[in-house]
């Protein structure tokens, strides 16, 4: 059995944390090769590692001085080893860092140090080897991962040891550092756990796993303890805050589990993502995995007799908006008319230009547009199984007041979405949540 374990910022921010991690770590023998974030922020007006790190490169490019920001990014190193009684000097590597600053360095190559100071910390605290992720993350000049080169570099650095690796980096082919996005860490995890083949990819965060809506909406809103990659993809395409897909696709790709967990609260199983989720393991009662949407839409519907029986008809339209680099979400057609709901940020700069080319090339009877327009889905493997879901849905949003301005089931019957106006967006959730999910 071998997990790699992920742990983000939160779970690295002071020697606390640290003793947090340790203990986890240690509980499970299986959990072998661990990836560390830079520290987050231990209180409300903290700073995280990293936004100093960058800081330190915008002085940096303005020719300012950044003195006293170093000083409280070694600062806070010094602390968590002394907190964690280490005897370990990072002295010595913190100059060479501020020599280089001093000499010029990449804005790329600094960010990436809260990781690797992070590590190497880790390292000395957990007894393990600290491994560079510089000796194994490997980019191509285009900038993606060479998965291939990257795989077999862990495969021969780690070999069956217990190691710390740092996240969020890797290098370029000639040499350079070279960051992920925000959030990187989580990704290097993922790589990890592919590369080494894992039984389970172990992401350790501050939250018990991915809830069934948003805490921001719904009070207390139930956690996800199952759930399917497909669904994950569901949930995020439509707003919920879960991992990138950068993140998810090594491990998915490879059929390995992904668990996410508590650090603060190390017994709770979180929620566990697989490719697929036998009934046996899956004692929930409700058939609703998740609810989420976002802001942010308009409708365009376009009006003709017999608007269904022209040929390439909607090859006409689209080609209208690919020429405006706007994206369709979603198409509903009927007899006479098709309504395409679009982004409002890709639509409002060029909308009266858009409507006037979708005029002439169709001449139709009417183009109207709906603005303020967002999406609310229910997702959940099990709606397949169930009779009669989208009416009551739909009849319970309209109990409710909400007003419902569009509504479609993707083939695979995953999600069952529905347009609302923006007004009645959080009271659109709230009133799924609490008849599909709270009532059960």
């Amino acid at each position: 059995m071998l997990k790699v374990v992920k742990f983000g910022g939160s779970s690295c921010a002071d020697a606390a944390q640290f003793a947090k991690v340790r203990s986890i770590v240690q509980a499970d023998p299986s959990r072998r090769v661990v990836v560390v974030s830079a520290p987050g922020k231990r209180f409300r007006d903290d700073h995280k590692i990293t936004d100093l790190l960058y800081l330190c490169a915008a002085h940096i490019k303005y020719g300012v001085g950044c003195d006293d920001i170093f000083g409280l990014i070694r600062a806070r190193y010094r602390d968590i080893a002394r907190g964690c009684g280490l005897d370990i000097d990072l002295n010595g590597e913190f100059d060479v860092l501020w020599e280089k600053i001093q000499n010029g360095i990449s804005k790329d190559e600094i960010a990436s140090r809260g990781e690797y100071f992070s590590a190497k910390l880790m390292a000395a605290y957990l007894g393990f080897e600290f491994l560079d992720a510089a000796l194994w993350v490997k980019f191509r000049f285009d900038g993606s991962v060479d998965q291939e080169a990257s795989y077999e570099a862990l495969r021969r650095a780690a070999d069956g040891r217990g190691v710390v690796t740092p996240g969020f980096y890797g290098v370029m082919p000639d040499g350079h550092i070279k960051t992920f996005s925000r959030g990187g860490s989580d990704i290097t995890g993922a790589l990890a756990a592919a590369a080494l083949d894992a039984d389970v990819y172990e992401n350790w965060t501050d939250v018990s796993g991915i809830l069934m809506a948003d805490p921001r909406i719904v009070k207390d809103p139930a956690p996800i303890s199952h759930i399917t990659y497909n669904e994950l993809r569901e949930l995020s395409y439509v707003g919920a805050q879960v991992l990138h897909e950068g993140a998810v696709y090594p491990v998915r790709e490879k059929h390995i589990p992904l668990n996410i967990r508590n650090t603060n609260d190390p017994t709770h199983p979180g929620t566990l993502i697989m490719e697929k989720i036998d009934d046996d393991a899956d004692k929930s009662d409700t058939f609703i995995t998740g609810i989420a949407g976002k802001k942010g839409f308009s409708i365009i519907t376009i009006a003709k007799t017999s608007l269904s029986s022209e040929h390439g008809i909607l090859l006409q339209i689209m080609e209208v908006l690919e020429k405006h680099r706007i994206n369709v979400e979603f198409i509903l057609s009927g007899i006479d008319t098709v309504s395409l709901m679009v982004s409002a940020a890709e639509v409002s700069r060029q909308l009266y230009e858009v409507l006037g080319e979708l005029q002439k090339r169709l001449k139709p009877n009417s183009i109207t547009v709906s603005e303020h327009i967002a999406i609310v889905a229910a997702v959940g493997r099990k709606m397949a199984y169930r009779l009669g879901t989208s009416g009551k849905l739909f009849a319970t949003l309209g109990d409710n007041g909400v007003n419902v301005r569009m509504i479609t089931q993707g083939p695979d019957e995953l999600n069952i979405i529905v347009g609302v106006e923006e007004k009645d967006f959080e009271q659109a959730i709230r009133v799924l949540y609490d008849s599909f999910v709270k009532e059960k």
